[in-house]
């Protein structure tokens, strides 16, 4: 695992000897779980980022026009229907991309709120979007990126039908 840190500054912060380490790294020895835990801990890692292979892994997911998966989601608004557009594999962000789309029945719903970044861009429709207590009206192409711990979501429904890619940024617990 390539991380940038020497092996001596490693064993320091995973409170481990420096040769211990070396005759890891080389096979030479097994490690106890509590050891691996402890090398995770001085990478900032999760232990099951040691046993990966990172080198060759990359994350990808493509999903093809209208084969999303759709999502009942917690807290979900009535008449917001959500599909899935691919998801992150590794790491400690997580990325929900959502195309949303307001159903007939849909009404405005103004009162999300939630941890992490979202982007948000309109591709059908005109809305009057509120973020805390700014309102703008947002037209196909418009792009919004605001943190959303504030209060945010479509004040009023301008034109029918109104669909909008939504995707939230959220760094992992």
């Amino acid at each position: 695992m390539a991380t940038g840190i020497s092996g001596n500054v490693l064993a320091k912060r995973s409170d481990i000897s420096p040769s211990v380490l070396s005759r890891i790294e080389h096979g030479l020895i097994g490690a106890s779980v509590e050891t691996l835990e402890r090398i995770a801990g001085g990478l900032g890692v999760p232990v099951s980022r040691l046993f990966s292979d990172q080198a060759s892994r990359t994350d990808f997911s493509l999903v093809q026009a209208g084969r999303g998966i759709l999502v009942d989601r917690v807290g979900a608004v009535a008449g917001y229907r959500y599909e899935l557009l691919g998801h992150r594999l590794s790491g400690n962000l997580d990325v929900e991309p959502y195309m949303v789309t307001l159903l007939p029945e849909a009404e405005p719903y103004a009162a999300f709120q939630h941890q992490g970044v979202k982007l948000m861009q309109l591709v059908t429709g005109r809305v009057s979007y509120r973020y805390g207590s700014k309102v703008v009206t947002l037209e196909p192409g418009d792009t919004l990126l605001f943190d959303a711990d504030l209060l945010h979501g479509i004040e009023e429904i301008v034109e029918r039908p109104v669909t909008y890619l939504s995707v939230v940024f959220a760094l992992r617990d």
